[in-house]
């Protein structure tokens, strides 16, 4: 099935964020309950100075009049990072236990996740490069659960990127895991054709 990646205003975000949240928990393994107490934090977010999304969804077998989207398979968003954020605050903490800082100006990617039914696609590559497209911040950081040997396709993708670590090992607030925190300079280079 072909898939269609579009770029989403806070409004449609907003209609969306049942599907987008399904896809979240499917992507990390979560109990469906955990749809609940992310939602008013998804939600928060997408009125966030700097807030950006972009989704994929399955391309319709049919189109009769107008655009039309299938059901949502895929979901990436961030923000500008500034303090008072959660995430700002807590890998604020980590960096201070070693005497380093957050940059001034970055662009958090606070979520990226894409259906295990349509991972090893692309998608997620095709997203995040949409996403970071349009950002004007000078960093991109975001975090990751630790995996043995960085053996994933989100540790691929982030590798194949750029992206760099920050962090190892970091504990947030309200999860057991281990995360990477990681960064990357914008803009992108040019994608390779």
């Amino acid at each position: 099935m072909n898939t269609v990646i579009t770029r989403l205003d806070a409004a449609d975000f907003r209609d969306r964020l049942p599907e987008a949240l399904g896809v979240y928990v499917d992507a990390m393994g979560y109990p469906p309950q955990v749809i609940r107490s992310r939602a008013a934090a998804w939600l928060e977010h997408s009125r966030r100075e700097g807030w950006s999304g972009f989704a994929a969804f399955e391309a319709p077998r049919r189109r009769l009049l107008g655009p039309a989207r299938g059901p949502l398979v895929a979901i990436c968003y961030g923000y500008r990072g500034a303090p008072g954020q959660w995430w700002y605050e807590q890998v604020s903490r980590g960096l201070r236990d070693r005497q380093r800082e957050l940059p001034d100006d970055y662009v958090e990617l606070t979520e990226l996740h894409v259906s295990p039914a349509h991972q090893g696609r692309g998608i997620g590559g095709t997203l995040l490069r949409s996403f970071l497209a349009e950002r004007t911040e000078r960093t991109v950081m975001l975090s990751t659960p630790e995996v043995e040997n960085e053996n994933n396709g989100a540790w691929r993708l982030y590798r194949s990127l750029g992206f760099g670590d920050v962090l190892r090992s970091h504990r947030f607030d309200g999860d057991t895991r281990p995360f990477a925190v990681l960064s990357r300079p914008l803009p992108l280079p040019e994608q390779e054709s």
